[in-house]
């Protein structure tokens, strides 16, 4: 649980709710229900993750999450990237919840673990939002604009 909630922010960690997924069949087991909409859970050494990978993102997200971890198993990128875009394209890619945050810290150990914070807009486009679908102007951008995967990115993250 400690390790689990070392990707929130530190002021949220005490009220959010930790679980552990199946790598069988990506479900999950809650470990502490929390008071807030934040679930962090550990993925180091599951399939398809680094070795030290701590995750989290509001409850909502869940279905998003089992769907990515399911995904990330496949070793081939092209296929799992083919996988992915014809969920996209059929309908079935579990949508996050438009604004949440999704909280990360990844490496190969604890040491070296970098955080990373993105933003979910699925759906969003430059015309859209008003932001860049790239980061060449430095700022923050639309990564994947226009699928259920686009995210804000933030410069420094």
């Amino acid at each position: 649980v400690d390790k689990a909630v070392l990707a929130a922010p530190e002021n949220t960690r005490n009220q959010a709710t930790v679980i552990k997924w199946n790598p069988a069949n990506w479900t999950y087991t809650t470990l502490r229900k929390g008071t807030n909409r934040i679930v962090c859970f550990d993925l180091s050494g599951l399939p398809g993750q680094v070795a030290f990978s701590l995750e989290c993102t509001m409850l909502g997200n869940l279905d998003r999450v089992a769907q990515n971890l399911k995904f990330e198993t496949e070793p081939d990128r092209a296929k799992r990237t083919a996988a992915i875009q014809a969920a996209e394209k059929d309908g079935s890619r579990a949508k996050p919840e438009f604004g949440s945050i999704w909280w990360h810290v990844r490496g190969a150990d604890q040491a070296t673990a970098r955080p990373h914070m993105t933003i979910a807009v699925p759906g969003a486009t430059a015309q859209s939002m008003g932001l860049p679908d790239n980061g060449k102007q430095g700022g923050v951008w639309i990564m994947d604009a226009g699928t259920s995967a686009a995210h804000l990115m933030v410069p420094g993250e």
